[in-house]
């Protein structure tokens, strides 16, 4: 082990078990693969995939012992099964042969254990299509989905979490973080653990309240893109955090904030506001987007000062070290984010509303960005059907499109109140409905852009027509109907929408821009990317 903060190397006899392992003897003749973390040896052999957990030691992890490694052993199985059944098999000992050295198996005393896992396609990992451009939204959709249906699951464990589990978490990243000077300046790792502590007293009610209420699950406890891979097309969770259940056993919000944190890190900001969506969507876990900018935040230290323990000498360590220092500017950057705004983004079905909303969201408060708020969506949902289902007339009265307007108007208060920025989309063609939704902002007292997107009319009917695999119910009829409306006074800034979805949503964006017609500040949530 090169990081400075593990107690020891590996150690001589785990050496010896290492090269046993990465001996194609070792597997029927079959190429072997190595892959080293900081806290295991991985080698791939066929279909077969063998860890092994490496004898260190970190302020948050303890594999010193054989009886440590055993136990994290079978606690890595008894998670992942939970997510990934196909994927973990069983722990196996490692003994010594007749001839004194070690196998896999075999009679005798165990001197080691392995985690033994089918392989899969590596170029699968999250973490790998990532680098290669292929994490597209409908995949953050589906991932959403599943960790939605997972955290549903989840044993609830009103034990463990809230405020003192948060406070070791910040307590060991901070001695983790002191152990990596000199790479990261020490007073800059000093200063955010106390706005982290500062943070931590002022979300505590909030985290206690969660508690008791059954948000603190045994989660995944290790979220992020490569610790998650496509099984069939679908996306699957592995490799949980086993070897401590105090850091398994947080908020559900704290579970999510590891992807969402590394989506955005990476760059790939439009996926992480699509996921935090999505997920939002399916959980109705509004009031806890106000733990985000503190989650996150602790998420990106101990992604910091794993980097530094990954790292070694040479120009691999220097990257690494590169890296540790992009996420100590994220988890400062998180824990300042600017203050929440409404957006409302009205006009008829086909201006392009959603298209629009969902491409500066990324851009709108703090990271992830806004919560977009889609009328089609909220209609479904009262309804009791599938977002992709149609609905029938009656989800369309008068009465029932006043619920949709009101479940919209509360949601957004939810989310402004636990300061998260918003953006509305729906019609609102009723002068009250804009009202209404402007008093929202009024009455929380954070500024209100008001969008109405115009376009022809053969636009909007060729939009709707095209549309395919779209939560929107809306046709042509629907939308010859609306131009037949009385909209009234239209006070909001009006955006011709005739252009290409793409540079309408480049306009809309520049109005949002520092100094646009709509004097939103977007460049306060654009921090670099860390690779």
């Amino acid at each position: 082990m090169t990081g400075a903060n593990a107690e020891a190397a590996d150690s001589p006899e785990q050496a010896e078990i290492a090269a046993m392992l990465a001996d194609p003897a070792s597997h029927g003749g079959q190429a072997v693969t190595r892959v080293r973390t900081h806290g295991a040896l991985v080698f791939l052999a066929g279909d077969r995939a063998w860890k092994l957990k490496r004898a260190v030691r970190f302020p948050y992890l303890d594999f010193s012992t054989p009886e440590l490694r055993r136990a994290a052993c079978e606690a890595e199985i008894r998670l992942n099964r939970r997510t990934a059944p196909e994927i973990y098999e069983g722990v196996v000992p490692v003994t010594r042969g007749p001839d004194g050295r070690p196998r896999i198996g075999g009679e005798g005393p165990a001197i080691d254990w392995l985690v033994a896992m089918r392989r899969f396609d590596d170029d699968q990992v999250l973490d790998r299509l990532a680098a290669a451009g292929r994490i597209d939204l409908a995949l953050m959709e589906a991932l959403a989905d599943h960790v939605a249906r997972f955290h549903a699951d989840a044993e609830r464990r009103p034990d463990q979490g809230g405020v003192a589990a948060m406070a070791r978490v910040v307590d060991t990243n901070d001695r983790a973080l002191a152990d990596c000077a000199p790479v990261l300046d020490r007073a800059a790792t000093a200063g955010l653990t106390a706005a982290t502590r500062a943070a931590l007293e002022a979300a505590g009610p909030l985290l206690e309240r969660r508690r008791r209420e059954g948000y603190v699950r045994l989660g995944h406890g290790d979220l992020h893109l490569g610790n998650i891979c496509l099984l069939d097309g679908e996306p699957r969770l592995f490799d949980a955090l086993e070897f401590d259940l105090r850091l398994t056993c947080l908020d559900t919000v704290y579970d999510i904030a590891f992807l969402v944190m590394d989506l955005w890190a990476r760059d790939l900001r439009p996926q992480a506001n699509r996921f935090l969506e999505r997920y939002v969507e399916r959980t109705r876990d509004l009031a806890g987007l106000a733990l985000l900018p503190l989650c996150l935040s602790m998420r990106a230290a101990i992604r910091a000062h794993v980097s530094v323990a990954m790292g070694g000498p040479g120009a691999a360590g220097r990257e690494w070290a590169d890296r540790a220092r992009g996420y100590l500017d994220h988890a400062c950057a998180f824990l300042a984010p600017p203050p929440p705004r409404l957006v409302a983004v009205g006009g008829l079905s086909g201006s392009g509303k959603s298209t629009v909303a969902r491409a500066v969201a990324a851009g709108v408060g703090a990271p992830p960005g806004a919560l977009v708020l889609r009328s089609d969506v909220t209609r479904k949902r009262l309804a009791g059907i599938d977002p992709m289902e149609r609905a029938g007339p009656e989800a369309y009265g008068a009465d029932s499109s006043e619920r949709v307007y009101a479940a919209l108007r509360a949601d957004a208060a939810a989310a402004l109140a636990a300061g998260r920025s918003v953006i509305v989309d729906a019609v609102h063609a009723r002068p009250d409905e804009r009202r209404a939704i402007e008093a929202v902002a009024q009455r929380l007292g954070v500024p209100f852009t008001g969008l109405w997107l115009d376009a022809p009319a053969e636009a909007l009917v060729r939009r709707v027509e095209a549309r395919r695999g779209d939560v929107s119910d809306a046709t042509a009829a629907v939308v010859r109907a609306q131009l037949g409306y009385d909209l009234g006074a239209v006070a909001w800034q009006r955006v011709p929408a005739a252009a290409d979805p793409a540079a309408l949503a480049a306009r809309v964006a520049a109005l949002l821009e520092p100094g646009g017609d709509a004097g939103f500040d977007m460049a306060q949530c654009r921090k670099p990317g860390v690779a």
